[in-house]
Parts: C-alpha cells; structure tokens; sequence
C-alpha cells in the first residue's frame, strides 16, 4: 500500500471516532422515566459521559442529589440506572470524575472546554458548567459541535 493510501485508510479509521465527540444522542431503548425524571430539572446527559461505576454512584445518592433530593422508587431508580451502567463511558475519556462524579471534572470536559474563559461559566444566564444547553443550542438532540455553540449574551464561539 502506497504511503498516501495507507494515510487515507487510517484516517478513515480514526474520523468516526472524533465526529462523536459533537454527537452524543440519547441511545435507544431508554426508559420513558429517563427524559422524565433526569430531564426534569436539568439536560438528561447523555449517558457516555461517566463511567459505570460513576454512574451507580450517582443513582445510590438520589436523596441528596447535588443539593436536591431526586429520590425515585426502587424500580423506576434501577431502570435508570441499568441504562446508565450499560451505555457508560470509557475510563479514559469519563476518568476523573471526583466525588461526587461530576461530568465537568472528567478528562473529556476539561480538555473539551479549557479555551472558556472563567468568567463564562459565572454568567448568570449560563448558571454553572453542568448547563450544558445553555451554550449548545442542540444539547437536548445530542448535539454539541462547535459551529453550533452559541454563548451567553448571544455570541457564536467561532466569532
């Protein structure tokens, strides 16, 4: 295979790969309860973005759910969590998450977001880093590219 050829081969391998970094939709077979109880306070994030064993963290501490008590019943709780646990993160992008696991700690987030100036994630209108649509105006589609991202006070970010 000619230098070029094999270039254009390996290219093809790893292109998929980066477009999931600006798709991550809600994969199929989630529970009704998922948008309904997840959703109703904030984005139901997508669930690649914490590892497994983070997520089981975060459905055993419903009651005191980053200041909020977000208990469920026993059954609807493991629904959730099971779709959770089995659409989860690799370790090395999700890793890092802290603890409680926050999706803004992991590796992926804070590599995906070190150009955003401090100040953006203060602006009242945004509220806090985990607001995810609050700059990506397709979050709740699993959108999240750049070309997309419109900040608070209405400027795009490539502008």
């Amino acid at each position: 295979m000619k230098i070029p050829a094999l270039f254009l081969w390996l290219t093809s391998l790893t292109l998929p790969g980066l477009a999931l970094a600006d798709n991550l939709p809600t994969p199929a077979g989630a529970p009704p309860a998922f948008r309904t109880e997840c959703g109703s306070c904030h984005l139901a994030f997508p669930p690649g973005l914490l590892m497994a064993a983070d997520w089981r963290r975060v459905m055993a501490g419903l009651e005191d759910h980053y200041g909020d008590n977000a208990s469920l019943d026993a059954k609807t709780r493991q629904e959730i969590e099971a779709f959770l646990v089995r659409h989860a993160g690799p370790d090395k992008k999700t890793a890092e998450a802290g603890n409680p696991p926050r999706i803004t700690a992991t590796v992926w987030f804070r590599r995906e977001h070190h150009e955003v100036p401090a100040g953006i994630w203060r602006d009242p209108q945004l509220g806090s880093a985990a607001n995810c649509a609050g700059c990506h105006q397709r979050a709740a589609e699993g959108r999240y590219s750049e070309r997309e991202i419109v900040m608070p006070g209405g400027k795009k970010w490539e502008d």
